[in-house]
């Protein structure tokens, strides 16, 4: 599988039903919205690589989004998502 293969995957994924609701969960799960801070300079870390896989993933479906949408307009950056 190619790279842009491998992120259409993801897109289809978790812009699914499903995957909304898998992704939103481990948004709240994994404290994306809020600080991954702690007393404890290890536990900041372990929480901050699992905020780091679910940005991953909102970054990679924005990617491919932003892409797709370049696309339809010929390339005018459109806001309208195809």
């Amino acid at each position: 599988m190619t790279p842009k293969e491998l992120r259409a995957t993801y897109r289809q994924i978790f812009t699914s039903d499903d995957g909304k609701v898998v992704l939103e969960d481990l948004a709240k799960r994994f404290n994306i919205h809020s600080t991954s801070f702690s007393k404890d300079p290890h536990e900041t870390a372990f929480r901050e690589g699992q905020r780091d896989v679910v940005l991953f993933i909102q970054s990679t479906i924005e990617e491919v989004n932003d892409r797709v949408r370049r696309a339809g307009s010929g390339g005018r950056g459109s806001d309208n998502p195809v």
